[in-house]
């Protein structure tokens, strides 16, 4: 087991890892939109969706994963009413790639955010 850490994300804001890569996959933790000074981005759903995706596409790549390689993702959001404008942007960053994915509405996210995005990913 790996744990994977990088500076090219936000730094965990508690006692986990930024991923686990482990039998030739990783497990990322969720990913919120802070920027990499661990800023929270403004109360936008598009902003916010894009840094999510960003911040993922950073974790996985320092455990030599990609966006093409993600099996599964799950999306936490704060409101169902934001899920068509996360679709649009989360399918652009997957493009043909479509990873089986699980979408659920939570009561809140950390540090208030609109939107969270975990995945696990086959280690190149």
């Amino acid at each position: 087991m790996k744990f994977v850490q990088t500076n090219k994300a936000p730094a965990a804001i508690g006692p986990y890892s930024q991923a686990v890569v482990a039998n030739g996959m990783v497990f990322t933790s969720g990913q919120i939109a802070l920027t990499l000074e661990g800023v929270m981005l403004e109360n936008d759903v598009v902003v916010q969706t894009k840094q999510v995706l960003k911040n993922l596409q950073a974790v996985l790549e320092e455990a030599g994963a990609s966006m093409s390689s993600v099996i599964k993702t799950t999306i936490f959001l704060a409101s169902m009413d934001d899920f068509t404008t996360v679709n649009e942007i989360y399918a652009q960053a997957f493009g043909s790639h479509k990873p089986v994915r699980s979408t659920v509405a939570v009561k809140t996210l950390p540090k208030n955010a609109l939107v969270e995005i975990d995945a696990i990913a086959l280690v190149k």
